[in-house]
């Protein structure tokens, strides 16, 4: 259960990290490139935030979440910088890419095409976790 203080901080840093992250991805030439930040979660004694990323074109996903892991030092530096007036200590950032849309995306393309577990149930079996 997250207190009302990690609800706070996680939300100024869900908002900064947004347009921090924006902003170095049309810097660095991807200007097509959407990058939003979905959900942050801070831990209880405020020293990690796990970031969660959603990146439209998803093609681009996992070489930007690389690029975002190997530059989280400078990620951070500029997160701080906005962030000086509310956060006495800025926490280390974890990234995590957001497949949240993808699975959703899934489950309705299994359950209006021809894989529809529903109405075929043999299929049902090979979608069992074994």
């Amino acid at each position: 259960m997250e207190t009302q203080r990690q609800k706070k901080i996680a939300g100024i840093i869900q908002k900064d990290m947004a347009e921090v992250l924006q902003r170095a991805a049309t810097d660095g030439g991807l200007k097509g490139t959407l990058i939003s930040v979905s959900k942050v979660y801070i831990t209880s004694d405020l020293s990690i935030a796990k970031v969660y990323v959603s990146i439209f074109p998803n093609d681009k996903a996992s070489e930007l979440l690389e690029g975002m892991k190997s530059n989280e030092p400078l990620i951070k530096h500029e997160l701080a910088q906005r962030t000086k007036n509310q956060l006495r200590r800025v926490p280390n950032l974890t990234f995590y890419l957001d497949d949240s849309l993808d699975y959703i995306d899934g489950i309705e393309k299994s359950l209006k095409g021809e894989e529809n577990p529903i109405e075929n149930r043999d299929l049902l079996a090979k979608r069992k976790k074994s």
